[in-house]
C-alpha cells in the first residue's frame, strides 16, 4: 500500500521526499487519498483548512473514532513519517471489514495538512487552524521561500483563503483520535517490542534569529572593517549545543538563510531558525532566553507547543489492547504531532508508535520493518474495534 506513494515528491539526488503543503506533490497525494477513500466507499470531506476526512458511517449523528496522520514531509525526509499512519489507517479499516466488524460508532481516516511546517515554518498548520490554536490572519500572511503567502498558494490550488480558521463543526465530529506513527527514536528497540503507546509530547518550539551586518566585498574589505553577521551566527550554533547540555534539553539550528548569498561577499543578513525541545518547559524557555540575550540578533518566536500529556485512561486502554498478552510499552516523544494539537484542544487523543530499528527520522534512511508495520496495523485495528464497541 505504500508503493504507490514511493515516487511522489521523491528527490532522485537525496533519495528523500519534498512534499510541501499545497505543492504539486501534495495535490497528487491528496488525489491518492481520495482514491483510497472511494475504493472503500467512504464519505470523503475536505474541511475549511484543507484537512481531509474519509468516513465509514455518519459522524453528524454521533462523534466518531478517527485515525490517520499526514502525507507532507520535511525537506528530503523519509517515507514513513506521516504516510505510515495514513496507510495503516486504511489497512486497519480493511482488517475490521475482514473481521466483519460492525462498528457502533463512525470511524474516520484523517489526513492533516502541512503537519511538518516545511513550507511556511509553522508545524501542524492544518490542526492548529482547525482547533483555533492558530489565527487565520497570521496563517494566511505566512510566506514561503519564494515569497508566496499561504493565501496565494491556497488560491492557486482552488481553495478559498477566506474560509480558513477555527472549524467547530468539523472538530465536533471527532470523539476520539488515535494517531499511528513511526517512532522517531529507539525506545521500542530497547524495549524489544514492535508497537508502543505515547505518554506525552515534550514542549517544543521554533525561534527565528535575524543577524544584521553589512554586505561587502570578500576580498577587498579588511577584517577590521567588516560587520559580518556570520560570526554571531556561528556563536549561536555553538552556544545552543553547550546550553542544551547544561539545561538537559535538545537544541538545533537546522535552517539558515544568508543574504546576498554570494561566495565572494560578506553577508549583510543571516537568518537562522532554532528548534528547542525538552522534558520540562522551564528548561527549554531558559535555554532560549539565554541564547536570545547573548545573540545580538532580532529574535521572534514562530511557534510554541506546550507539553502534551495524553489522558491516562485512554493511554492505558490502548496499551492493554495493543499489547496483546503484555501491555504495550508507554514512552514519551520529543516529536510534535497533530494528536498533540487535538489533545490540547480537548479532544481525547492517543498515539501508537511502530518500531524504528535505527531511530533515524526526518531523513531518507528512516525505516520500519514490514513485520512491525503489520503489527502496527493489527494493533490499530484492535484499538479501533475496542473504541467503537
Amino acid at each position: 500500500m505504500l508503493e504507490p506513494l514511493a515516487h511522489i515528491g521523491r528527490d532522485p539526488r537525496s533519495g528523500g521526499y519534498v512534499r510541501d503543503a499545497w505543492s504539486a506533490a501534495d495535490m497528487e497525494l491528496r488525489g491518492w487519498f481520495a482514491g483510497e477513500a472511494a475504493r472503500r466507499g467512504l464519505d470523503l470531506r475536505e474541511d475549511r483548512n484543507g484537512n481531509l476526512w474519509a468516513w465509514w458511517g455518519d459522524p453528524s449523528r454521533r462523534p466518531g473514532v478517527v485515525t490517520g496522520s499526514h502525507l507532507d514531509s520535511v525537506r528530503h525526509g523519509g517515507a514513513y513519517d506521516g504516510p505510515l499512519g495514513v496507510v495503516s489507517a486504511f489497512a486497519a479499516l480493511d482488517l475490521l471489514r475482514e473481521r466483519q466488524v460492525t462498528p457502533g460508532r463512525p470511524i474516520g481516516v484523517a489526513c492533516f495538512t502541512d503537519e511538518e511546517g516545511a513550507r511556511f515554518g509553522v508545524p501542524c498548520m492544518g490542526s492548529r487552524l482547525l482547533t483555533g490554536a492558530l489565527t487565520p490572519e497570521r496563517a494566511l500572511a505566512l510566506t514561503d521561500d519564494d515569497g508566496d503567502t499561504l493565501a496565494d498558494v491556497m488560491t492557486r490550488a482552488g481553495r478559498k483563503p477566506a474560509d480558513v480558521g477555527h472549524d467547530a463543526e468539523t472538530l465536533a465530529t471527532v470523539g476520539t483520535f488515535v494517531e499511528l506513527h513511526v517512532e522517531q527514536g529507539r525506545g521500542l528497540v530497547h524495549e524489544g517490542r514492535p508497537v508502543g503507546v505515547a505518554s506525552a509530547i515534550w514542549p517544543h518550539g521554533r525561534w527565528r534569529f535575524d543577524f544584521h551586518g553589512r554586505a561587502d566585498h570578500a576580498g577587498t574589505t579588511r577584517l577590521a572593517d567588516r560587520d559580518d553577521p556570520m560570526l554571531p551566527f556561528a556563536r549561536l550554533v555553538l552556544a545552543a549545543r553547550e546550553a542544551a547540555e547544561r539545561h538537559d534539553v535538545v537544541a538545533t539550528v537546522g535552517k539558515t538563510r544568508v543574504s546576498p548569498g554570494n561566495a565572494n561577499a560578506v553577508p549583510g543578513l543571516v537568518t537562522a531558525w532554532l528548534d528547542a525541545r525538552g522534558p520540562a518547559e522551564p528548561a527549554v524557555r531558559a535555554l532560549v532566553e539565554e541564547l536570545s540575550a547573548a545573540a545580538g540578533a532580532d529574535v521572534r518566536e514562530e511557534s510554541w507547543t506546550p507539553e502534551v500529556a495524553f489522558g491516562a485512561a485512554l493511554r492505558d486502554r490502548l496499551a492493554r489492547v495493543a499489547g496483546g498478552d503484555t501491555p504495550a510499552p508507554i514512552l514519551p516523544t520529543g516529536a510534535g504531532h497533530d494528536a498533540g494539537i487535538l489533545a490540547t484542544a480537548g479532544v481525547p487523543s492517543a498515539m501508537l508508535f511502530v518500531r524504528n530499528p535505527t531511530g533515524v527520522s526526518h531523513s531518507p534512511e528512516e525505516h520500519a520493518d514490514q513485520a512491525d508495520c503489520h503489527a502496527g496495523v493489527v494493533a490499530l485495528a484492535d484499538v479501533l474495534e475496542d473504541l467503537c464497541r
